[in-house]
């Protein structure tokens, strides 16, 4: 094989309390990808998106990738790569992922699936490396594996795939950049022993309702009382989306990954497109655009178009 073409979809990682450990595939927004594998050693980016990203395959997420997979397999050969994005870089919804995921995902594909997915998702960590100063996977591998996923641990892989419950996503991306740095460094570096042993509650509530298909329970440990504090205050209308969502029926949400995106879990299609609207109105009335997605989950992550 010589050529492919993938669709990279979007995904939103931590689930509100699952900072760095949970994430989920949805439908849409994705990124296209074109990968060839060529005779001449090296790798080749080029970009037909708007979006100005670096085409210097060593400042380039799927470029840096690509750069590992090459010198892990001292390959003698080289890439050329084709990219379409269609999730905006610093939107929250795992832009930098999706360069990550699917250039690993069709490097190995090209080469004859030589990788296993945990293997994939310790080369496309250096993307999100490159990206963010952090090696984290809750982006990638959901990306890769499809539905929802825990990182048990990054560092050696440990990707666990959870259910996917038949729930209703509603995504709103306002049409303001929150870099993935920038929002870890207003982090706090230590919480209190009472906070964590709430957060872990609500992150084994989180597992168990998404096991259990129970809606109720889901929406009970969808709380995060660590990061969302911080982070939200970044986001403009984040606490007048989230409180007419609750209003509306959503189960609950939060912010998608860093920001500035907001996601709500809905139990049906109907609730899910009346909160798609109330968000839109909301962003409208702010002066702010945005554009908003409803989706379901996505079982297959990435999928091979050609």
């Amino acid at each position: 094989m010589k050529k492919i073409k993938l669709k990279v979809p979007a995904t939103i990682a931590n689930l509100v309390c699952g900072f760095d450990i949970l994430g989920m595939a949805i439908h849409e927004p994705c990124d296209e990808m074109e990968l060839k594998i060529v005779d001449t050693p090296g790798v080749t980016i080029r970009h037909t998106d708007g979006f100005g990203l670096p085409e210097e395959p060593s400042e380039n997420v799927a470029g840096v990738v690509l750069l590992k997979i090459i010198e892990h397999l001292d390959l003698k050969k080289g890439f050329e790569v084709t990219i379409n994005k269609k999730i905006k870089p610093g939107s929250g919804l795992g832009s930098s992922a999706a360069s990550a995921a699917g250039a690993a995902a069709g490097a190995n594909e090209l080469l004859g699936n030589i990788f296993t997915r945990e293997e994939l998702v310790y080369f496309a960590m250096s993307g999100e490396e490159k990206a963010s100063g952090v090696r984290h996977a809750d982006n990638i591998a959901p990306c890769l594996y499809g539905g929802i996923t825990l990182v048990k641990s990054s560092d050696p892989v440990d990707i666990i795939s959870l259910n996917s419950p038949d729930l209703f996503v509603t995504a709103v991306h306002p049409q303001i950049e929150v870099k993935t740095s920038d929002a870890r460094q207003i982090l706090k570096t230590t919480v209190s022993l009472k906070d964590a042993i709430e957060q872990w509650g609500n992150i084994a509530g989180l597992v168990a309702g998404i096991q259990k298909n129970d809606a109720g329970l889901i929406g009970r440990s969808l709380k995060d009382i660590i990061v969302e504090p911080v982070r939200s205050i970044l986001i403009p209308e984040f606490d007048e989306i989230k409180k007419r969502s609750m209003e509306s029926g959503a189960l609950g949400g939060g912010i998608s990954g860093s920001g500035p995106s907001v996601f709500m879990l809905s139990e049906t299609e109907v609730i899910s497109q009346q909160i798609a609207g109330m968000m839109a109105s909301v962003y409208e009335k702010a002066g702010i655009d945005s554009l908003v997605y409803v989706s379901k989950i996505n079982p297959s992550g990435i999928v091979i178009v050609d």
